[in-house]
């Protein structure tokens, strides 16, 4: 039986639940302090500390408890509570120290990255603490690995069943009246602690219930082996087609690393299924274990194309924190790609043995290159400021396509103090839009998003107060009586107008026809979108009727037309039509609105490695794989 497996004792059971509790009554703690504007806990920086050390080391440590006597342990979980203590104090820095930073821009990509970190040295801690030393036989610490990911899962599942049945519970009284349990569970006290509590009993039955555990790892396992011979197949096939179809079409794709690096994902996957912890026998017979041997060989195929497209990008765009991101996943995933090739070379070893000493190298490296990211030694914010400023002083960007909106908000302190730097320069002195435009950004206090909740979205008293006559360019005659008041009273959206900095037209028309002036209100300055607001009197009293949203390109013609008033009415060729007292509208296939062309996303000239891939930057003839 392996460490993993050993049953636990009731201490342990009873510490792991309480433990649960614990940690949920500490976040619920920093969340009534964030809400209240408690003196520590209502500062981003003392949050991001705090949420660092209550979600890890409980995590780590209900994952690992034995017993509770065990120096080692402790000494585990408080190198666990050190190491996190650090770099989360490094992360709430970055994204701090300037109005209005996107701090979720920092954030994020701290917590994936920290978390994936976290379940890495997992199973060597927990082979320390068995062993007292950090070198630990290869099956347990595949064993752990397994049980802490299975552990996981069953809690995540336990959770949502528990949650489940509370939803049902509340249902069932609402039927007759009863609200009482409903508000009971919607409670956020109750929320907090009860999931905290399900979520401990979730881990207790992962780790005591080691049967079921295990035959929920034999079948993943088995569906990972019989899928195993079609995933190399589909490798070998794809790199046999590359000598007909040329690399051309893989660089016009929109998403060809991302891919290349999925296939990479999935084989490393598989073939960790496969092997085991290398004490069973190879589970194939001699033509499928070729097969299987010919996909791991070509893995290197995938991995240069990998990085050659985000090296193109990189070329191209210069280094954003995504592409940073998107490099250190590349260059972990060409480990395991040269190494599983070696393996599968290998005739000297029992199949696939050298898998073993792959994986251990290539997760000591992904967990260093983490904590170097996270830490000031690679802050990925200031590689990705110094590449877009330098590529802008040397040229190699336009002024039209440099993206001082990245820098001011999503690329943390370092970006906007980058920024600062820019503005002094005497390449971006001497160009007067450019100049404008960052000093604009500088100047703002947030960023205008106009998805945001309508609280968030609501006018400051200091933002209401700056909406006076002049405030805003009119173009044509002044607001009829009222606009400005209604402005300032917060009555009509001012689309963040009022904020220091903002870009914003005011074109006073005629829009319906109907003899009275209307306002259309405009901010310019969106991320290359036009967001514009259509503001109307009746009787006496100014609504604000209609959004409307119009996408610029990176040129920004519809801003400088909106500027000059260029505004042409067009009437609807199809009328309304109204049955039994509703109105529908007829739509035409040519008044749809259009999709964002490629060249309106200013973040995506910086952010270009974003999973999601939507909004990409121009694409040059020759454009390489833009998702990465």
């Amino acid at each position: 039986m392996s460490p993993a497996e050993e049953p636990l004792s009731r201490q342990a059971q009873g510490f792991i639940v309480l433990l649960a509790l614990l940690q949920s009554l500490a976040l619920w703690v920093v969340w009534v302090g964030a809400e209240r504007g408690w003196p520590v806990l209502g500062a981003l920086g003392t949050r991001v500390c705090w949420y660092a050390l209550v979600l890890a080391v409980p995590t780590a440590m209900a994952l690992s408890v034995r017993r509770l006597d065990d120096a080692r342990f402790w000494q585990n979980a408080a190198l666990v509570a050190l190491v996190f203590l650090g770099l989360g104090a490094w992360a709430a820095r970055s994204a701090t120290g300037a109005p209005g930073l996107e701090a979720s821009a920092v954030l994020a990509p701290f917590a994936i990255s920290m978390a994936a970190a976290l379940f890495v040295a997992g199973p060597f801690l927990q082979c320390r603490q068995a062993h007292g030393r950090w070198c630990a036989p290869y099956p347990e610490l595949f064993a752990h690995a397994w049980q802490n990911l299975l552990t996981l899962l069953v809690a995540g599942v336990f959770t949502g069943i528990c949650w489940a049945v509370l939803g049902l519970w509340a249902g069932l009284f609402k039927l007759i009246g009863v609200e009482f349990f409903a508000d009971l569970f919607t409670g956020t006290a109750f929320a907090y602690l009860a999931t905290g509590l399900f979520g401990g009993l979730g881990v207790l039955v992962g780790r005591s219930q080691a049967r079921p555990v295990q035959m929920m790892r034999r079948l993943l396992i088995a569906i990972f082996t019989g899928l195993f011979p079609l995933l190399a197949a589909i490798a070998v096939l794809f790199v046999a087609t590359l000598p007909f179809t040329g690399l051309e079409p893989l660089w016009s794709t929109a998403s060809a690393a991302t891919v290349l690096m999925a296939l990479l994902v999935a084989m490393v996957v598989f073939a960790n299924a496969v092997y085991q912890d290398g004490d069973d026998p190879a589970p194939y017979p001699r033509p499928l274990r070729l097969l299987a041997g010919a996909g791991l060989v070509v893995l290197p195929v995938f991995a240069v194309l990998a990085l050659v497209a985000l090296g193109l990008r990189v070329g191209q765009y210069g280094w954003s924190v995504e592409r940073i991101w998107a490099g250190i996943a590349a260059a972990i995933l060409t480990v395991h790609a040269f190494g599983y090739a070696w393996t599968a070379l290998d005739r000297r070893a029992r199949w696939l043995a050298r898998i073993e000493p792959v994986n251990v190298t290539a997760a000591l490296a992904a967990l260093l290159l983490v904590l170097l990211v996270n830490s000031p030694v690679l802050d990925p914010q200031r590689i990705a400021a110094a590449s877009q400023a330098q590529r802008l002083l040397d040229a190699r960007t336009s002024a039209d396509d440099f993206d001082e909106v990245y820098l001011r908000y999503r690329a943390g302190r370092t970006g906007y103090r980058t920024l600062q730097e820019l503005s002094k320069a005497p390449q971006v002195a001497s160009n007067a839009e450019l100049s404008d435009r960052i000093e604009r950004v500088l100047l703002q206090t947030g960023r205008y998003q106009p998805w945001d909740s309508d609280d968030q979205a609501k006018p400051t008293a200091e933002e209401r107060a700056s909406l006076q006559p002049g405030a805003i360019p009119v173009i044509g005659p002044e607001p009829e009586a009222g606009w400005w008041d209604a402005m300032a009273a917060g009555n009509l959206d001012s689309i963040a107008c009022g904020q220091p900095g903002s870009d914003c037209v005011a074109i006073v028309r005629d829009l319906d026809a109907d003899g009275a002036l209307d306002v259309l209100l405009c901010h310019l300055g969106v991320d290359h979108t036009v967001h514009c607001r259509v503001h109307a009197r009746d009787n006496g009293t100014w609504n604000d009727l209609a959004p409307v949203v119009m996408f610029d390109n990176a040129k920004r013609t519809l801003a400088d037309a909106l500027r000059r008033g260029d505004v042409k009415l067009v009437p609807r060729r199809w009328p309304d039509l109204e049955v039994a007292g509703q109105r529908n509208a007829i739509e035409e296939p040519s008044a749809e609105p259009a999709e964002p062309t490629a060249e309106i996303d200013s973040a995506d000239r910086v952010d270009a490695a974003d999973a999601d891939g939507k909004g990409d930057p121009p694409e040059p003839a020759d454009a390489v794989d833009p998702a990465d």
